[in-house]
C-alpha cells in the first residue's frame, strides 16, 4: 500500500515537473511563421531572390553550353576552304555551326580581301557582342550574393529593435523567455539571407569559370583564323 502510495506521488511529480522538462523544439516553418509581419516579408524577399538566382544560374549554364559545343575539326575545314578559294563555302559552314567561335570565323571571312588591321578589328568587335551575349543577368548573380545577406540582416536588425521595444515598453518587466523568442527568431532572416548570398556567389562563381572557357577558346580560335590569313599563298 505504501509503495502504491509512493509510486502515485512519484507520478504526480513527474507529470508537473514534465511541462517544464520537455526541450521545446520548433521547425523552421514555425520559426518563420512566429516572426511576425516583417521577417516574413523578408523572408519572401529572399526566397524570390533564390528563385532568380537558380534561374540565371541554370539558364547561363545551359546557354554557355550550347556555345561551347564546336567541331574539333572547325577550324581545318575552314582552313582547307579558305586556302582553295571557295569562301562562299566557308560562310556556309560558318552558319552550319551555330556557336561563337563560328560567328567570329564568319566576322572575319567576311572582311577578307581588307588589310589585316580591318579584319583583327571586326573580330574583336563581333567578340564584345558574343562575350556580352554570354554575361546576360551575369551581374544579377553578382548582386543577389551581395544583397541578400545584407537584407537578412536588415530583417535582424528590425526583429531586434522590435524586441528591446518590448522590453522599453513594458518598463523592464518583460518575460525573457518572450524575448529571447523574439530575438532568436529575427536572427532567422540572417541565417536566410547568409544561405541564399552563398548560393548567389556559388553561382556566380561557376558561371565566370565557365564563361572563361568559352571567351579562352574564342580567342583562340580568332589567333588561329589570323595565323591562317598571314600564312604565305
Amino acid at each position: 500500500m505504501l509503495t502504491t502510495l509512493l509510486q502515485e506521488g512519484a507520478d504526480e511529480n513527474l507529470q508537473e515537473l514534465d511541462p517544464e522538462s520537455v526541450e521545446k523544439t520548433l521547425s523552421v516553418f514555425e520559426l518563420i511563421m512566429n516572426g511576425g509581419p516583417g521577417a516574413m516579408i523578408i523572408i519572401a524577399i529572399l526566397f524570390v531572390l533564390l528563385f532568380v538566382a537558380v534561374y540565371i544560374y541554370f539558364e547561363r549554364i545551359f546557354a554557355i553550353k550550347a556555345a561551347s559545343k564546336i567541331d574539333k575539326n572547325f577550324m581545318n575545314q575552314i582552313r582547307e576552304q579558305v586556302a582553295s578559294g571557295n569562301l562562299q563555302g566557308a560562310k556556309i559552314l560558318c552558319a552550319q555551326n551555330n556557336s561563337p567561335v563560328a560567328r567570329l570565323t564568319a566576322k572575319g571571312i567576311s572582311r577578307i580581301g581588307n588589310p589585316l588591321e580591318d579584319i583583327n578589328t571586326a573580330i574583336e568587335n563581333a567578340g564584345r557582342l558574343e562575350v556580352y551575349k554570354l554575361e546576360k543577368n551575369v551581374s544579377v548573380l553578382a548582386t543577389i550574393s551581395g544583397a541578400a545577406p545584407m537584407i537578412g540582416f536588415l530583417g535582424t536588425v528590425i526583429g531586434m529593435v522590435l524586441a528591446f521595444h518590448q522590453l522599453a515598453t513594458s518598463s523592464g518587466q518583460a518575460e525573457m523567455g518572450q524575448l529571447a523568442e523574439g530575438i532568436y527568431t529575427a536572427m532567422t532572416t540572417t541565417v536566410a539571407g547568409l544561405i541564399v548570398g552563398i548560393i548567389a556567389y556559388m553561382a556566380y562563381n561557376h558561371v565566370v569559370v565557365r564563361t572563361d572557357k568559352v571567351v579562352h577558346s574564342m580567342e583562340s580560335s580568332a589567333v588561329e583564323f589570323l595565323d591562317l590569313l598571314n600564312e604565305p599563298s
